[in-house]
């Protein structure tokens, strides 16, 4: 009896061995094919069956983060394409940067390519990037929330460093449009104020300033700013219709924040409109007469603008903020 034991323990021990040795060499193989494939193109376009073999199936010791995108013209997912160059410059900077390992590697699932994917996981929109760790399971947060981090390249590689702990530094392709607008607009302000040297009184023109001062709160309380950080699309296409109006409190589009810097400036027009026309009447019997009717009329066309323009930034308001419950003119 003690024999028999023995023996079965001796069994069971090599095909311990014998599995973990297959288990290993199974590891290694799949490691060797992706780190031949990301040789090849740093995104690693997977479908059902790469999928299933390298993302969910075992033995895996790295992660895998996967974009879910549908860029075919048909789809018109515009902030598809824009994600997706975000997306290719993470990986090509972890491709190309000193933590580079066999730890994490980056695929991408096209609708038109993989929509089994889709409806194994659920997915209902795109684009989505997740994080599949190595052990386990992916848990909400391993699905990025574009809205509250943005698109660039680096909210990407911050929300990749929270889940894996690796540090990608962004390389981006040099882009000397900005240098060139910048040195364009030097030289076009330079040449004017050569070509008027003798008559520079036009600079102590407050009209003028208060003008620019007002473009500039403008631009800024229209969200400029949070483009230039963020980067969003310009406006984004459905099966509906474009969309200009992003529906979250915690995004937006560039064409909005034009959208919402056009209804500020109407309203200032409204309201500098009725300030001055409340000023003192001077002249004649006739021309008081004539100037009180012309003031009446600027007061009410003040108001009018004041009221129309402001209900619609209210309305925009409340289609960003759901649940808001005061309206004016529409809703």
């Amino acid at each position: 009896m003690k024999y028999k034991s023995l023996l079965i323990f001796s069994i069971v021990l090599i095909c311990y061995n014998s599995d973990a040795q297959t288990r290993a060499k199974g590891l290694e193989e799949k490691v060797q094919q992706l780190t031949d494939m990301t040789a090849k193109q740093s995104i690693i376009p997977l479908n059902l069956n790469k999928f299933k073999e390298f993302v969910r199936s075992p033995p895996r010791d790295y992660s895998f983060v996967v974009m879910f995108t549908a860029m075919a013209p048909a789809r018109r997912c515009a902030i598809c394409q824009h994600v997706y160059d975000e997306y290719l410059i993470v990986a090509n900077s972890f491709r190309y940067s000193p933590s580079y390992s066999n730890k994490m590697f980056f695929g991408i699932v096209d609708f038109d390519e993989g929509s089994d994917i889709f409806q194994m996981l659920r997915l209902t929109t795109a684009p989505v990037i997740m994080h599949f760790p190595a052990k386990g399971k992916p848990k909400p947060a391993d699905s990025m929330d574009f809205e509250r981090a943005g698109i660039h390249a680096e909210a990407i590689i911050k929300w990749i460093q929270d889940r894996t702990d690796i540090q990608i530094r962004v390389f981006r392709p040099p882009n000397y449009s900005g240098a060139v607008a910048f040195s364009m607009l030097f030289i076009l302000v330079a040449g004017f104020l050569y070509l008027r040297r003798n008559n520079l009184e036009f600079l102590y023109n407050k009209q003028m300033w208060a003008v620019a001062a007002l473009f500039f709160c403008f631009a800024m309380v229209s969200g400029q700013m949070w483009n230039q950080i963020r980067g969003p699309p310009f406006f984004h296409r459905t099966k509906n219709g474009p969309v200009y109006i992003n529906g979250g409190s915690h995004g937006q589009f560039v064409l909005e924040s034009y959208i919402v810097a056009i209804l500020n400036g109407a309203v200032v027009v409204g309201m500098i409109m009725m300030i001055e026309a409340a000023g003192g009447v001077s002249g004649t019997d006739a021309q008081r007469a004539q100037e009180g009717k012309r003031r009446r009329f600027q007061t009410v066309f003040g108001l009018v603008l004041v009221c129309v323009f402001f209900s619609l930034l209210l309305s925009v308001f409340r289609a960003k903020t759901q649940g808001y419950p005061y309206s004016f003119l529409f809703k």
